[in-house]
């Protein structure tokens, strides 16, 4: 049975956004990009559950293009690896970057 990897490709942060929009209590925390991942981590899973220790938010927003990694293969005609797909979660602050793969056993 194939399982899927997902790994964090980078994490973001969108600093225009921020000083604009997000509020002054939250700055004073040193806001910066999304401290629940770090850049190079590998998730595997199999099924549809989420992957242990995976953020529930990001879960929410890439669950569906994880399923289609994992049920049909995944092959996206406008990505040049088969089985691969890039994808973000939708924190408009600090959006994370992830690659998903089929990975065949």
């Amino acid at each position: 049975m194939a399982k899927c990897r997902i790994t964090v490709l980078k994490r973001t942060l969108n600093q225009d956004l921020v000083d604009s929009y997000l509020s002054d209590s939250f700055k004073a925390s040193g806001f910066g990009p999304c401290d629940q991942f770090k850049d190079g981590q590998v998730f595997l899973f199999e099924g549809f559950a989420m992957p242990a220790g995976f953020c529930p938010w990001a879960w929410a927003d890439i669950q569906r293009d994880a399923a289609a990694m994992y049920i049909a293969g995944g092959n996206l005609p406008w990505v040049n690896r088969k089985g691969t797909a890039i994808v973000c979660c939708t924190d408009g602050f600090r959006p994370v970057v992830f690659k998903i793969e089929r990975v065949e056993e």
